[in-house]
């Protein structure tokens, strides 16, 4: 499993996340890195992006030795990252890609640059197995506010007809939402994925998480939307057990099953 993202200095998302629940579910990590950010559980003061050349020629190094069954993006930060990251998967062919269009963080700190959302629509997006924006990232792709279930419909299809396999359109978001219910739609299948609403402040990570486990459980054969609804529940226990750390979002725990 190779995640390519950014890293997150509290550990409660990016490439930390991405490590841990790999671990969790059982394959091995591998990282390329996009960006070291300067953040803990009050937000993110800062990040340095790497050069984009650096960004792809960690791609290809794993890629062309170890071998890699499965992948993810997370922060990508720049258009010339979005350009070089885009250009190193195609060049070696990773299969089971799926896309965490990740743009501003839990504390609404921008995380990809204004003018990188057209690259990553033209050519991140369409080398996708998956792409699973939460409703403020559905409506930067799609280009319209995202506000009910009906528009999650609307959203998924416009970004699915980007050219991605399928899309999962993340609904905690949903204002007055009682549950926290996504739709998968891979252009044949629209599929309602039941969540059960956890109360806590603590959900720093869940984005980073599900992505990492969905493309997991890709790595290991399963089929896609078996992969998404055991994502899904992963995150589901990953945020029941989230940590009560710092003074502000704290991060889900994606080693909730180590003593359980």
């Amino acid at each position: 499993m190779l995640s390519i993202a950014g890293s997150d200095s509290g550990g409660g998302a990016g490439i930390q996340a991405d490590l841990k629940t790999f671990s969790a579910l059982g394959v091995f990590g591998m990282t390329a890195i996009t960006a070291v950010t300067i953040q803990n559980t009050l937000g993110v003061s800062g990040y340095e992006a790497l050069p984009p050349q650096v960004v792809g020629d960690q791609i290809r190094a794993v890629v062309t030795d170890i071998g890699v069954d499965a992948a993810k993006t997370g922060m990508l930060a720049s258009a010339q990252i979005v350009e070089a990251v885009a250009e190193a998967v195609a060049e070696t062919a990773i299969p089971n890609l799926v896309v965490d269009p990740v743009s501003v963080s839990k504390h609404g700190h921008r995380l990809l640059d204004a003018d990188a959302v057209g690259a990553l629509r033209e050519r991140v997006v369409p080398l996708a197995t998956l792409v699973t924006p939460n409703l403020p990232e559905a409506a930067v792709l799609a280009g319209f506010d995202v506000t009910d279930r009906d528009l999650m419909q609307d959203a998924a299809e416009t970004i699915q007809a980007m050219g991605s396999d399928a899309v999962l359109v993340k609904g905690g978001h949903l204002p007055g939402a009682t549950g926290a219910d996504d739709l998968f739609f891979d252009g044949d299948r629209m599929a309602w994925i039941a969540g059960e609403w956890i109360d806590t402040p603590n959900t720093h990570g869940t984005g980073c998480t599900l992505s990492s486990a969905i493309a997991a459980h890709l790595a290991r054969g399963d089929e896609l939307l078996d992969a998404v609804r055991k994502g899904k529940a992963f995150v589901t226990e990953a945020i029941r057990a989230a940590l009560p750390l710092g003074g502000g979002i704290g991060p889900v725990d994606q080693l909730w099953a180590i003593g359980s």
